[in-house]
């Protein structure tokens, strides 16, 4: 079965100073030195302090791990040369976007155009998970069911609590800096492929965007390929945090297809009830308090959580991602919580921004 959920993982790395923990415009070096080693796997972002690097189609969570893996590895021993480390976090603690430096790229200089101060402040790191799925109509409609699940991915990953030095108060302060991007946050819900495109087509011929690309929901069916992909997460503090929110993806994917070969389906939720549990994800993280509005109660965030994960239990063993699956309902009742958990719990210990630096940086190479 797992063959059939293919998996494609990019992640958005901060190149940092191993000394210092400041963020470092390194990323045209990187990809002159990467291009042997990495080919097409690894890609510039928005800002030159940023790395993305990106696995290939993986048939299953374990070829999925293995070359996480290896990506990760190869690309910390490629910054150390020349004195670099990685942080795997939704935003630096201490870093301001005004003092980052633009990548040199014709498709980045027009968006910045279009988009100005709130272009060049992204300076935002994320997870995104692509699952495969049959064909471009099953994209769709796993979209507008999978949506549902956009504050629970959202809390499981939250790890980013600060932002220009201050801690906000907000576990998903990425969450926030995105907001204002254009056709973003969380998708309507599309009745087909057709209904899609054609919204996509109408996009084009008025000159909105070139290509579907820069639809940039929280979860999306991919304009070219059979995939469904998860956009929501903050990039994860360690690598388990990150295959074991992967491997929860492709289960619910699943699981959702499953039900739909026998005519079932999940209730799908209008798009202003799931922004509702969004903002408490993106506030409060795992201590947050969801609201059911299917069947009118209130559960715990942790609660919710627990539920998605006996939801897609039946798929576990098949997908090969029972180590991962532990490892999540394991988080729901560990103390330390989420990355954004961990990074308040040493700042709270230290008061400095400055441990909270070095202790991502701890975690990212562990």
């Amino acid at each position: 079965m797992s063959s059939q959920f293919t998996l494609g993982i990019e992640q958005e790395f901060q190149m940092v100073d191993r000394q210092t923990g400041q963020l470092r415009p390194h990323i045209l070096a990187v990809l002159e030195k990467g291009a042997p080693l990495f080919g097409e796997r690894i890609k510039p972002e928005m800002l030159q302090s940023a790395v993305e690097v990106v696995t290939g189609v993986c048939p299953d969570i374990t070829a999925a791990r293995r070359e996480l893996q290896e990506i990760r590895s190869t690309l910390l021993a490629l910054l150390e040369e020349d004195g670099l480390g990685l942080i795997s976090a939704g935003t630096h603690p201490e870093a301001l976007w005004q003092d980052q430096l633009s990548m040199p790229n014709p498709r980045y200089t027009e968006l910045e155009e279009e988009l100005q101060d709130i272009a060049r402040s992204i300076l935002i790191f994320a997870l995104h998970v692509h699952v495969g799925v049959e064909n471009q109509e099953m994209a769709v409609l796993m979209m507008n069911q999978a949506r549902n699940w956009i504050p629970q991915l959202l809390a499981l990953s939250t790890n980013s609590p600060f932002w220009g030095g201050r801690f906000t108060g907000i576990k998903s302060y990425r969450s926030v800096v995105w907001g204002p991007f254009p056709r973003s946050g969380i998708p309507g819900v599309f009745a087909s492929w057709s209904d899609f495109d054609n919204y996509v087509q109408a996009l084009i011929k008025t000159g909105c965007i070139d290509n579907g690309k820069k639809i940039w929901w929280d979860i999306r069916p991919h304009p070219f390929f059979s995939t469904i992909e998860f956009r929501i997460c903050d990039m994860p503090a360690t690598f388990e945090d990150t295959i074991a929110i992967a491997a929860l993806c492709q289960a619910l994917v699943a699981k959702l297809t499953w039900l739909h070969h026998r005519g079932m389906t999940v209730h799908v939720m209008p798009r202003h009830l799931i922004s509702e549990n969004k903002w408490r994800a993106a506030r409060y993280g795992l201590d947050g308090v969801v609201l059911d509005f299917a069947r009118d109660r209130r559960l715990s965030m942790r609660e919710s959580i627990s539920e998605m994960l006996d939801f897609v239990e039946d798929f576990v063993d098949e997908l090969g991602s029972r180590r991962e699956m532990n490892y999540l309902r394991n988080l729901l009742n560990d103390k330390h919580g989420t990355g954004a958990d961990r990074q308040i719990d040493v700042y709270q210990r230290t008061g400095s921004s400055a441990a909270v630096v070095e202790y991502l940086m701890q975690q990212a190479s562990a």
